[in-house]
């Protein structure tokens, strides 16, 4: 479903944030606390601003199986879709369309395993789609499909990754995001890290301090460029 609060201004022009939220937590999540701090000082920048709300823990996201997954081969390979297809790939379409319509996205998630919950890589490849994010030409390749716009990841994480691995752990969430995004046309990625959040209470609250700080400098610009 989606969720949408909107700031109104008379006569302002409306700008539309898409913000992904990837924990489960809520109210507990560092990375959503995070996205609020950021949303508020946006509303401020802006003269008005409509925030549609994705949580993937509460969605209904499509299963990338059976008709969907055979919608998508259809397409790879031109032929006709089946009734069953076609109604799989207009979820598919609608998902897509929803991402399209933001002037900006704002992804909130965690560090699970050094990489990224399993909804929100459910949610990737379900908006990596041939003809609609993507093309594939066999003599030029893969080339992007999506306008670019402003994408901001606030990552949170148990260790400390601004300067490298934490404690000989690598951030995988970090590249991959980056190249996911930029494989279907966003490559415009800002990454706000938080970390460490299991720490001292003075070392969560330093690392919570810094994240908000740089967010708040984001906010002046973010969606700028794209209106």
């Amino acid at each position: 479903m989606t969720k949408l609060s909107a700031i109104p201004v008379a006569g302002a022009k409306v700008a539309r944030l898409m913000n992904v939220q990837a924990s489960p937590r809520r109210g507990l999540s560092m990375s959503a606390a995070a996205t609020q701090t950021f949303v508020s000082a946006l509303s401020r920048a802006q003269s008005a601003l409509e925030v549609d709300v994705l949580d993937l823990w509460t969605a209904s996201l499509p299963e990338f199986s059976g008709d969907t997954i055979n919608a998508k081969y259809a397409k790879l390979a031109g032929r006709a879709m089946g009734p069953g297809e076609e109604t799989a790939w207009g979820d598919i379409v609608r998902m897509i369309d929803r991402l399209k319509a933001a002037d900006g996205v704002v992804i909130a998630t965690p560090m699970w395993n050094f990489s990224i919950p399993y909804k929100l890589k459910h949610w990737i490849d379900l908006i990596t789609q041939p003809g609609l994010t993507f093309s594939f030409d066999p003599a030029k390749g893969y080339a992007p499909l999506l306008p670019s716009k402003p994408v901001l990841v606030i990552l949170s994480s148990a260790g400390d990754y601004a300067n490298g691995p934490s404690r000989g752990r690598p951030d995988l969430a970090t590249p991959y995001l980056r190249e996911a995004l930029k494989f279907i046309g966003l490559n415009e990625v800002s990454f706000v890290a938080i970390g460490p959040t299991v720490a001292s209470p003075e070392d969560v609250a330093t690392a919570r301090a810094d994240a908000e700080a740089r967010l708040d400098v984001l906010a002046t610009t973010f969606l700028k460029a794209s209106r």
